[in-house]
Parts: structure tokens; C-alpha cells; sequence
């Protein structure tokens, strides 16, 4: 496995501890189709969250949440609602989150979380 992609898999699990600490339950993760791939869908009462997770292990190329542009957010938008029609969901209300892990050589993980990212 690609130290990417291994690092990309820690963070993922890291964010979802994170979420089910606050309360927040986990759906789904790492859901594609031929658009995507939204990294967690989750619950939090009524509202549906889809999180895209960023996960880095210095910051020497900028914070994690620095790499989420319009163009992403318009596409999470659009798996949203793709994620919705293919598993038939009504959600009362749909939140875009952005979760950031800093995971540096030592010491426990930088977590941040950002609700209702626009």
C-alpha cells in the first residue's frame, strides 16, 4: 500500500472515532460511484453529513481544509444528492463537513472538524 494511501486510511479512521465521540453515527464509508467517492455519510439526528476527510502528516503544503475549493465543494454537493436518489433517503436536511487530521511523526493526531462548510 502507497504511504498515501495508508496515511489516507488512518485519517479516515481517526475521523470516524472522532464523529462517533460527538454522538454522530456512521453510515457508510467510502462510498463510489462513477462521479466519486464520499469518505463517511453520517447521521446526527435528522441530518444526513457527508464528510470529506483531509489528512496530512506535516504542513508543509498547506493546512488539510486549504485543499477543499468551490470545484470540491460542488462536487460533494453533487455525490450528495447521488447518494440520496441511489439509497432512496429523505433527509429532512443534508450538512457538508470537513474533517482535518494532522498526524505528525510523534504524538497523537490534530483533529479538526469543520460543520456546514459552504
Amino acid at each position: 500500500m502507497r504511504r498515501t494511501s495508508a496515511l489516507g486510511q488512518y485519517g479516515e479512521e481517526v475521523a470516524t472515532r472522532h464523529l462517533e465521540g460527538l454522538g454522530i453515527a456512521v453510515v457508510e464509508r467510502n462510498w463510489r460511484c462513477s462521479e466519486g467517492e464520499i469518505d463517511i455519510v453520517a447521521r446526527e439526528g435528522a441530518t444526513l453529513v457527508l464528510v470529506e476527510v483531509k489528512t496530512r502528516s506535516s504542513l508543509a503544503f498547506g493546512h488539510p481544509a486549504e485543499s477543499i475549493t468551490p470545484r470540491k465543494l460542488r462536487r460533494m454537493r453533487h455525490l450528495a444528492y447521488r447518494w440520496l436518489a441511489e439509497h432512496e433517503v429523505h433527509a429532512p436536511s443534508v450538512r457538508l463537513d470537513v474533517i482535518s487530521v494532522l498526524q505528525k511523526l510523534s504524538g497523537a493526531p490534530v483533529v479538526e472538524h469543520l460543520r456546514g462548510v459552504e
